[in-house]
């Protein structure tokens, strides 16, 4: 069984819209659905009623925490780790499916923009292969429950680049992962709230900064001043 894992705080829109998308795909009568709320958000888990849809609200705030909470409740052995503001391939459950009966432990997908631009297709170009980008949350963990456990979970100190975080200590764990060719819409909004020069230039300096040691609410503190989040 798959357990997908969406961590949402001010989604209401994104999150209707995702359920749907993931409520038509193959293979999803066999998956669950759990979408981790924050305790302020302001989505009505009665909005949705579908088999295989739970909501959990959350008892703190913080994707690293959100994800934890309802990774401990799941009942999948494989857990996805998807964003409310990012849309599935049609073949998004036989793909990780296929990726773990292959004998990895883990997985990622490409990805590109809802918004036609040449200069994001460049920036999407690079989630096709490793770079020193891979592993954010836009690409979508997927990963084996067990392996998850036993590398502990998201670390809950980390309360930016979260996912950077674990996918450094599954580098280091030697686990076994693929990225997968088929490609995730990914919403394109930080980008029209700022520009694509800030937001690549401060996506270098974040990357940078935590693969040098920098703290995560350092981190999260510096990416709210350089940028305008919706």
């Amino acid at each position: 069984m798959t357990s997908i894992i969406i961590p949402a705080h001010k989604e209401k829109d994104n999150l209707r819209s995702l359920i749907s998308e993931l409520s038509g795909l193959k293979n999803i009568e066999t998956s669950e659905i759990i979408v981790a709320l924050s305790p302020e958000s302001n989505y009505d888990p009665n909005a949705e009623s579908k088999k295989g849809l739970r909501f959990l609200k959350c008892t703190k705030k913080g994707r690293a925490t959100q994800m934890n909470e309802a990774s401990r409740i799941a009942k999948g052995d494989i857990l996805v780790f998807l964003h409310a503001d990012v849309k599935p391939p049609k073949s998004f459950l036989h793909d990780i499916q296929r990726t773990i009966k292959d004998g990895y432990d883990a997985g990622f997908f490409s990805y590109k923009f809802d918004k036609e631009n040449f200069f994001l297709k460049i920036n999407a170009s690079f989630t096709g292969k490793d770079s020193i980008f891979t592993g954010g949350g836009d690409q979508c963990l997927f990963i084996r429950k067990e392996v998850f456990e036993n590398l502990g979970r998201f670390s809950e100190e980390q309360v930016l680049m979260e996912d950077f975080e674990f996918f450094k200590r599954m580098k280091k764990n030697k686990v076994p992962y693929n990225i997968v060719q088929n490609d995730l819409i990914v919403s394109a909004r930080k980008y029209e709230n700022n520009s694509y020069v800030r937001v690549n230039l401060s996506n270098l300096l974040l990357v940078t900064l935590f693969k040098l040691g920098y703290p995560g609410k350092k981190l999260k503190y510096l990416h709210d001043r350089l940028l305008r989040v919706s």
